[in-house]
């Protein structure tokens, strides 16, 4: 393996060794994942034989997308999983920051306030919001905005949440994953607790969870420790690597319908939209999804113990329960950042030839590197790397359809930043 690795993909013997000692360390925390994908791909079984999912419901619509049955029946399944009462699964949704914007935009009102207790949301958000102007903005629409900043020590500020929800606040906004913040990720029962903590204050606030990345992480979801709401993209983790598009909505049914709303027209909201052959990609690629969101989880954790053992502060560490696929390392410098995401693109099955700048993107003030060799456009459940070029200069890794390649692919980074002089090796 070792000489294969050498000739085929250029790693060095002193990159496969020092990877070698570490996966012998990490073996009982690659186990739990594959435990947990083993609960999660029964849970997922048993939604699909309970709606009794068959040949029908595997092809797709055109047109208005009247009496689709397929994706009728798909939203069940991702609303038996998600144990909520209705579910939205649609091509339409882009990404999931459209999916957030529709259960935000679909259930907020002129008047009403939106509060962030966890700080600032992921980049995109700022638009949706309001914090930097665009037009259509819920601050346009007269929707407010505040947040709470976590503590230093990334706990909640139970104290200012309090003084924080008022008589105009309708919904509450909770985002799992980290975005582009240094700070752990969120595990279900701290956001359980934290819902608890709003609710016993307001007990008709609309909570609402950014899921992105999260799900089939642990063994239950958000909406099973008290959120009204959730949303996603198909393109991360419930898609499996399969699903080309879309993105979904789960939770209670006025403000699923509500969104819906706002996806299609008033009026007409679930009743129509088209599936256009999607459907069994989408139904095949949830049936995976448990098995392939663990080899992106094994991965993350391989990362972490490798680069923490180089001298890199890594969120979260080796050692942390997971909640989400996404490992942040710090590489301290715009070369580092920049050595590390070449050597996931070159790892890549697609564009492995290609070397990512860094540039500007729509939704981010920042200029930002992406490594991405996917087979679908986007794809954070397939291996890939970003980061915006400012301080720590941190990579965001996600991603690793299998395990084999997630692993070459943090090997791959290992490799090019040794051949940069960036780090040492020893041995």
């Amino acid at each position: 393996m070792k000489e294969y690795l050498k000739t085929a993909f250029g790693v060095d013997d002193k990159v496969t060794s020092f990877c070698d000692d570490v996966l012998s360390e990490i073996s009982d925390r690659l186990k739990n994942a594959d435990e947990n994908a083993e609960y999660n791909q029964l849970k997922v079984l048993a939604a699909f034989q309970k709606e009794k999912i068959s040949a029908e419901h595997l092809t797709g619509s055109t047109g208005y997308g009247y009496d689709d049955a397929g994706r009728d029946t798909l939203e069940k399944v991702y609303a038996d999983i998600f144990e909520t009462e209705d579910a939205l699964v649609r091509p339409q949704i882009v990404s999931g920051t459209h999916a957030i914007n529709l259960a935000l935009s679909g259930n907020l009102r002129p008047g009403d306030e939106l509060m962030s207790p966890v700080g600032k949301p992921y980049d995109t958000m700022d638009e949706i919001i309001g914090i930097r102007d665009c037009s259509g903005s819920l601050k346009e629409y007269g929707v407010s905005y505040r947040q709470v900043d976590l503590l230093e020590d990334g706990t909640f500020d139970y104290e200012n949440i309090r003084k924080a929800i008022n008589e105009k606040t309708k919904m509450v906004t909770i985002q799992r994953s980290k975005g582009y913040a240094v700070r752990p990720s969120l595990i279900l029962d701290r956001i359980g607790e934290l819902i608890s903590f709003i609710k016993k204050i307001k007990p008709d606030v609309i909570c609402m969870v950014d899921n992105c990345y999260g799900e089939f992480v642990e063994r239950k979801e958000p909406t099973q420790v008290g959120a009204d709401i959730i949303a996603g993209s198909l393109i991360k983790n419930p898609g499996g690597g399969i699903a080309p598009c879309g993105g979904y909505i789960a939770g209670r049914k006025d403000l699923v319908e509500n969104a819906a709303y706002r996806l299609t027209s008033p009026g007409l909201g679930k009743e129509v939209g088209a599936t256009l052959g999607v459907n069994e990609k989408f139904y095949q690629g949830l049936f995976l999804s448990p098995v392939v969101t663990a080899s992106a989880l094994k991965t993350a954790v391989f990362a972490a113990a490798v680069y923490e053992k180089l001298g890199f502060e890594c969120v979260p560490d080796s050692r942390s329960e997971r909640t989400d696929i996404i490992q942040a390392v710090e590489l301290k410098t715009p070369e580092g950042l920049l050595a590390f995401c070449e050597g996931i693109q070159a790892a890549a099955p697609v564009d492995s030839y290609v070397r990512p700048v860094a540039d500007d993107m729509p939704g981010y003030d920042s200029k930002v590197v992406m490594a991405a060799g996917a087979f679908v456009q986007g794809s954070s459940i397939e291996l890939s790397a970003d980061g915006p070029m400012r301080e720590p200069y941190a990579a965001y890794f996600q991603g690793g359809l299998t395990w084999p390649h997630g692993k070459l692919g943090i090997m791959k980074s290992i490799q090019c930043l040794y051949e940069k002089g960036l780090i040492s090796l020893q041995g």
